[in-house]
């Protein structure tokens, strides 16, 4: 069993979302013959079929645990595990121990990919989806960010770092544009491709304009503040991985961390935030900073940089981007009215970004 390498799986015919292949349930049950205690129960909570990972939940003698299938390349997933450690054991914060084996290690390598174990942290729940609640999720990740500075990954793992690569990102969204555009021209039938040529030109101006405006701040300056000065982003933080618990708000799920500008994870918090209420409010967006600032200060240079990335093209992209891999099934009239939508939203984000450009001039 150890020479099968696991791959991302097909869901094709599968009544069941949970679904996991036989063959990598045997191999987790040969995992769990590595850690020191017995387990009474397993329960698949989550797969990312797409790309082979999991994670189950353990009950055993020793208290509720999780285990978790990394489907990130081995040397990858011990960075993220470096950073857990660090964060728990030298920063004490509120982030899930890793359990060690009987040999003492913090992971099995099995099936190509590394597996670890970590505690199940009880009870946990999702803090209300309002502005008390998003302002609870902004202070956990401000603290998230702080106390995840100064962190040094293992020697032998793949050291993941955005720092630099926001110029690329911004670049990327520029192109992608065109490639929507001709997409868009070459399935000119589908239903949402006039909407998409319609509104196409806007946006794309839009992420030219960040570009400028990114090359023309203080970005490059603090870029080069390097790695342990600005710690780590989640990646994928929200509602469902920033959850509230036994001595305050825990954040899961580390196995995307990298290090960046952290101001990054805020900006994906407040846009995704807005996309939820379909539409900007500016008392919301200058709580959540302000949360967010009293645990890891802001200054005036990385407002800055968060004014530039809430300006970017962000809902538009993130929600467009599937098109390149199936047009004829994308553009549709679904899509059409999700292009509204989002047009729509982002009508009321200028006079937000507009009314609170300024609130952060001066602040060191």
């Amino acid at each position: 069993m150890d020479k099968v390498l696991i791959e991302p799986w097909s869901m094709e015919g599968q009544t069941d979302e949970f679904y996991v292949p036989e063959y990598i349930n045997q191999i987790g049950e040969q995992v769990l013959q590595h850690y020191d205690f017995s387990v009474q129960s397993i329960q698949i909570v989550t797969t990312k079929h797409d790309k082979g990972g999991a994670i189950w939940q353990l009950e055993t003698n020793k208290g509720p645990k999780s285990l978790k299938l990394l489907h990130r390349r081995p040397t990858r997933s011990l960075f993220s595990l470096g950073a857990q450690n660090y964060l728990v054991l030298d920063q004490k914060a509120n982030v899930p121990p890793i359990v060690q084996t009987k040999d003492g290690a913090d992971y099995v390598e099995a099936g190509g990919k590394l597996w670890f174990v970590a505690e199940w942290i009880e009870p946990l729940y999702q803090v209300t989806k309002d502005l008390e609640g998003a302002k609870l999720l902004c202070a956990a990740l401000g603290k998230f960010h702080r106390l995840s500075t100064g962190y040094i990954p293992p020697y032998e793992a793949e050291v993941a770092s955005r720092i630099h690569k926001w110029p690329k990102d911004y670049q990327k969204v520029i192109r992608k544009m065109e490639w929507f555009r001709n997409i868009a021209n070459a399935y000119s039938e589908m239903p949402a491709s006039a909407h998409l040529l319609n509104v196409i030109d806007v946006f794309e101006g839009h992420a030219k304009e960040g570009l400028e405006r990114l090359n023309q701040s203080s970005y490059y300056m603090l870029a080069q503040k390097g790695m342990e000065y600005w710690g780590l982003v989640h990646q994928d933080y929200g509602w469902s991985n920033g959850q509230m618990g036994p001595n305050g708000m825990w954040i899961i799920d580390l196995d995307g961390v990298a290090f960046d500008i952290p101001i990054r994870d805020l900006r994906k918090l407040i846009t995704g935030t807005m996309a939820d209420l379909y539409q900007w409010d500016a008392t919301w967006v200058r709580e959540m900073i302000k949360a967010y600032h009293e645990e890891n200060p802001i200054s005036g240079e990385v407002y800055e940089l968060l004014m530039i990335d809430l300006a970017m093209p962000n809902e538009f992209y993130k929600n467009i981007k599937e098109v390149v891999y199936e047009p004829e099934i994308f553009l549709d009239d679904q899509a059409t009215a999700l292009i509204q939508t989002i047009v729509n939203t982002d009508q009321t984000k200028w006079p937000v970004l507009a009314e609170i450009k300024d609130d952060w001039k001066g602040v060191e």
